[in-house]
C-alpha cells in the first residue's frame, strides 16, 4: 500500500481520476495544549495537511493535524490521497503544508536511489539533504518503521523455533520444505523484496514454495498455517491482534521506511513552531505503538480520526 503511485499535476487541484486532493474539510476537535502546543504557538496559522489513503497515514495525518489545532491553528483535512506521489506533490506544490512521509519512500521513490542506506538516522539525513532543493523540509524521524518482514504464527515458531531471517535461510536448507512462503506479487518481483533478500541470506526457494495472493490474505494464511512464513509490513495491526511472530532481519537487507514530518519549506520558514510541536510527538511513534493504532482501525474497525485522538489525549500531549 505505502508504495502504490499515481500521476498528480503539481500545483494544481484537478488531478487524473483516482489519485488527488479533495477540497477538504476543516478540522474542529475540540482540544487543547496537554505537553505540547503550550502557549500557542500556531495561533492564527492556517494548516493544511495531508496523507495518502491507507490505514497508518489516515491516523498520521490526523496526528499531524490534531496537534496543530491544539498549538491554535486552523487545519484544513485533506488527508486520504490515493497513491504516493499525489500526497507528496500537495507538499510540494504548498497545496498541503505536511504529511508523515517514509524515508525509504523518498530515498528509492521519489528521489530515484536503487540503494537504500542501513543506517535509519544516514538514510534520513540523506533524504532531508536531498529534497531542501525541492522545497521540502524534513524533521527529525520516529522510530516507527513501516517495511518490509517475514512473520510466522505461535505454532509454527515453537516447532521451528525461527527468529532471524538468517536461521530460516539455515531451515531452508536443513529442511527445504519447512519453508513456504505467502508473498504479494509485487514483493515477489522487487529487487528490494523476495529476488534481493534471497540473495542476501544465500536462499534458495523451489518456486513449489512460494505462493503469491493478496496482502490481506497473506496474513489470514500464515495465521492459520496454510504457509510457514508470510510477507507482512511491520507496523500492521494484523500482526498483534493475530499474535504472529515477526522474523528480524538480522542482515539489515530491507530498506528503512521511518515516518517523518515531511513540510513544505515556504509553510516551514512562515512557522517554524512546527517543529517543537510535532517533535516529541514523533519521538513516540514505534511500531509497536503503531501496531495497535493500526489495529484499532483494521481489526476493532474504529475511525482513524478517532484513534489518533484517543492517542494524544492518552499520551498527554493534548487535552
Amino acid at each position: 500500500m505505502r508504495r502504490r503511485l499515481c500521476l498528480v499535476l503539481a500545483g494544481a487541484l484537478l488531478l487524473p481520476a483516482g489519485c488527488g486532493l479533495t477540497s477538504g474539510s476543516p478540522m474542529v476537535d475540540d482540544v487543547s495544549p496537554g505537553s505540547i502546543g503550550q502557549g500557542l504557538p500556531l495561533k492564527g496559522a492556517d494548516l493544511t495537511v495531508t496523507s495518502k489513503e491507507f490505514t497508518e497515514q489516515l491516523i498520521l495525518g490526523a496526528i499531524m493535524g490534531i496537534a496543530f489545532e491544539a498549538a491554535g491553528a486552523n487545519v484544513l483535512d485533506r488527508t486520504g490521497i490515493q497513491g504516493s506521489i499525489g500526497a507528496r506533490e500537495a507538499v510540494k506544490s504548498g497545496n498541503a503544508d505536511g504529511m508523515y512521509e517514509y524515508t525509504g519512500t523518498a530515498w528509492i521513490t521519489y528521489l530515484g536511489h536503487s540503494n537504500p542506506i542501513p543506517d535509519p538516522m544516514a538514510q534520513w539525513e540523506a533524504v532531508r539533504k536531498a529534497d531542501a532543493k525541492n522545497g521540502l523540509t524534513w524533521l527529525p524521524p520516529a522510530p516507527l518503521n513501516n517495511t518490509y518482514a517475514l512473520a510466522m504464527n505461535q505454532a509454527n515458531f515453537k516447532k521451528y523455533g525461527t527468529e532471524t531471517l538468517s536461521q530460516v535461510a539455515e531451515l531452508a536448507k536443513s529442511d527445504p520444505g519447512a519453508v513456504t512462503l505467502c508473498v504479494e506479487g509485487e514483493f515477489a518481483n522487487r529487487a528490494d523484496g523476495l529476488p534481493g533478500m534471497q540473495k542476501k541470506y544465500g536462499m534458495d526457494l523451489p518456486a513449489a514454495n512460494i505462493t503469491q495472493m493478496d496482502t490481506g490474505i497473506i496474513y489470514t494464511q500464515v495465521a492459520k498455517g496454510a504457509c510457514t512464513y508470510g510477507e507482512v509490513f511491520t507496523t500492521d495491526g494484523r500482526i498483534k491482534s493475530m499474535n504472529l511472530v515477526v522474523m528480524e532481519d538480522d542482515k539489515k537487507f530491507f530498506p528503512n521506511y521511518n515516518a517523518a514530518p515531511e513540510i513544505n519549506t515556504k509553510a516551514f520558514e512562515k512557522h517554524p513552531e512546527i517543529a517543537e510541536v510535532l517533535n516529541p510527538i514523533t519521538r513516540k511513534l514505534t511500531n509497536a505503538v503503531a501496531q495497535d493504532l493500526n489495529g484499532r482501525v483494521d481489526v476493532d474497525g474504529q475511525d482513524p480520526h478517532q484513534v489518533a485522538l484517543d492517542w494524544l489525549k492518552n499520551e498527554g500531549f493534548v487535552k
